[in-house]
């Protein structure tokens, strides 16, 4: 019963991806920019991968984040919840994902995963770029960080990622801009 959820989640993540894809060069008329506490996004997130947390018997580590965010509520939590799939899927069971905040506005994501080599670190946002890891998973399509990237351009919010090999990865995305790009 667990795996048939598992496999059927996937399926829904990846149907997800697909539709924002093609969302996404329109997205500007999608956008509703509020101030949204920070903290309720990212439960949202946590909260559609309670099941895989448990599945992987991975650890959620939660800080307090109490801050409020100039952003639109609904692409923000795609970014997240993205971020979140990758530092599960690369995340071995027993392992670690900690959420918190890194400054007044910086929202840090860190797993204690697999890692990405440093040869691949500069190109993770290229559409289609699945890396080491992502030949290594066979489940990889090399969109879903490019989304986060594309997303938060336009929401002038910034994305940084740090990784080891063999330690886990950091991805922070920096939310303290308001100043929006509209074409």
């Amino acid at each position: 019963k667990e795996e048939f959820k598992k496999i059927f989640f996937e399926i829904e993540e990846y149907v997800d991806m697909a539709l924002q894809f093609l969302r996404i060069d329109s997205m500007n008329s999608d956008l509703k920019i509020e101030e949204y506490p920070l903290i309720d996004i990212v439960k949202k997130a946590v909260k559609s991968y309670a099941t895989i947390f448990i599945y992987k018997n991975i650890k959620l580590n939660l800080k307090e984040i109490d801050v409020k965010v100039l952003t639109d509520e609904k692409w923000l939590l795609f970014v997240i919840k993205q971020i979140l799939s990758n530092a599960l899927k690369y995340t071995n069971s027993g392992g670690e994902i900690s959420i918190f905040l890194e400054g007044e506005r910086t929202l840090v994501i860190k797993d204690t995963g697999i890692g990405i080599s440093e040869e691949d670190l500069p190109r993770v946002f290229e559409r289609g770029f699945t890396g080491y890891n992502g030949r290594m998973n066979k489940k990889s399509t090399g969109i879903g960080l490019y989304l986060c990237k594309k997303v938060l351009d336009k929401l002038s919010h910034k994305i940084y990622i740090t990784s080891e090999v063999g330690k886990g990865t950091a991805v922070k995305i920096d939310l303290s801009s308001t100043k929006l790009e509209i074409e």
